[in-house]
């Protein structure tokens, strides 16, 4: 009867381990974001440095849209109309 006992004291003390280890896993990865300096500017980069890098990646990313619209609708192949006049 003790081998039977001390099985079921093992898996009663293992069922907090799970949330502990996701909790501990969660903390090491917010830190680790936190010291890496992910979120923070370049050295030497002023605030209008950063506001036109964002323009620019705004500009590109509305254009790069534009042109994947204009090739599913088709408006992108060259017309057919000649640049000459038909006397």
């Amino acid at each position: 009867m003790k081998s039977v006992m001390a099985v079921e004291k093992g898996r009663e003390r293992r069922k907090g381990f799970r949330p502990r280890l996701f909790t501990f896993a969660a903390g090491l990865y917010l830190c680790a974001l936190l010291l890496a300096g992910c979120t923070t500017q370049q050295p030497g980069e002023t605030a209008a440095e950063v506001h036109r890098r964002h323009v620019r990646a705004m500009r590109l990313n509305s254009r790069m849209m534009m042109s994947d619209i204009d090739k599913f609708l088709m408006l992108d192949r060259p017309s057919m109309l000649s640049d000459r006049r038909i006397p």
